[in-house]
């Protein structure tokens, strides 16, 4: 949730009041620092309420100064104790924040109608966040949590990533549910993740045949950035139906991490002109990428595949477009 503030300008900072869940602050603190976003709390104190007042000291500091979205993440029970209640009500009193988000995830089932009950009662609900929308839940009775609070869902887990966390959309989320594809957020992800300049540097490229292994390797991080391949997929019409097994997705993703490997191996000679990585210089590379000779020469391979298409395609000719589709039909051009 920090993150997606973050993305759009705001300074984020986080509070953490969860005094139940061990390990609690450490965790949020690891969160914080991977994308920059300050956290406080103080994990030797049991009581929420003072690290609230101690928190009003560390906002006058340079960290947490003219924050414009503070995040207070506070105790998650699956059974409200009346306990909780107390002290959720008190925290809600101090914090009198402007949106109170119930987190449920996509499995909770049953439960949701009591669990949801009782926290709007205890601190009236604003908004929903479902979780673990990844897995077999379709979020049916964090779905059924939402009506008996009257909050809307504001945005669904798709992931365990940072960047897995989704604005809802009504329309989007059920063309994604019926196997529909959902390609507003793929683009909003792609424009997220690519450089429209490099984009544009190797859009010209391509079209000249100059396509080169660092051109590759960027696309590969671009892609890296947007989500799991299984996760894209499903956001392209028509393949969400496709059910691809688990283990083939998993398989093309970690033959991405390995030709990674390899490139990160290559000299800035050798990722510029690819064809020169044969003999001793493949040995090298497949040691210091911990890869096998083999599998650097299929990477080379696919390489040489891809300039080949670029170069049929260079100029767009109907000729050279009915060569391309003869050879996608005799099985000369595979992608593995």
């Amino acid at each position: 949730l920090a993150k997606f503030f973050q993305k759009r300008g705001f300074k984020v900072a986080m509070v953490q009041l969860d005094v139940w869940r061990p390990a609690a602050y450490e965790q949020l603190k690891q969160l914080g620092a991977k994308i920059n976003v300050p956290v406080f709390g103080n994990p030797s104190e049991k009581n929420p309420a003072k690290i609230w007042e101690q928190f009003q000291d560390a906002m006058q500091t340079k960290e947490f100064r003219d924050v414009d979205v503070l995040i207070v993440d506070t105790a998650g029970r699956d059974a409200l104790s009346d306990e909780l209640i107390q002290e959720l009500s008190e925290i809600n009193s101090l914090v009198k924040p402007h949106e109170t988000l119930l987190v449920m995830g996509a499995d909770v089932g049953q439960a949701a109608e009591k669990q949801a009950q009782a926290f709007h009662d205890t601190v009236n609900v604003t908004g929903v966040i479902i979780t673990k929308l990844d897995g077999t839940a379709k979020g049916g009775g964090a779905l059924v949590a939402c009506s008996i609070t009257d909050a809307p869902v504001k945005f669904i887990g798709v992931g365990e990533r940072i960047d897995d966390l989704e604005e809802f959309k009504p329309k989007n989320f059920v063309s994604r549910l019926l196997g529909m594809g959902d390609l507003e957020t793929l683009l909003e992800k792609a424009k997220e993740a690519i450089d429209e300049d490099q984009a544009e540097d190797l859009g010209r490229k391509m079209l000249k045949g100059e396509f080169n292994l660092i051109d590759l390797y960027q696309q590969m991080e671009a892609m890296s950035k947007m989500g799991p391949l299984g996760k894209i997929m499903e956001m392209i019409p028509g393949m969400g139906q496709l059910k691809l097994p688990k283990e083939a997705l998993k398989v093309q993703e970690d033959k991405l991490k390995r030709w990674k490997h390899m490139m990160n191996s290559m000299t800035k000679d050798e990722l510029e002109d690819p064809e020169k990585v044969t003999g001793s210089r493949a040995e090298r590379v497949a040691r210091g990428s911990g890869t096998s000779v083999s599998e650097v020469r299929e990477l080379i391979k696919q390489y040489k595949q891809s300039k080949k298409l670029m170069k049929m395609l260079k100029g767009g000719s109907e000729r050279n477009m009915q060569k391309l589709m003869q050879k996608f039909q005799s099985g000369q051009v595979k992608f593995r």
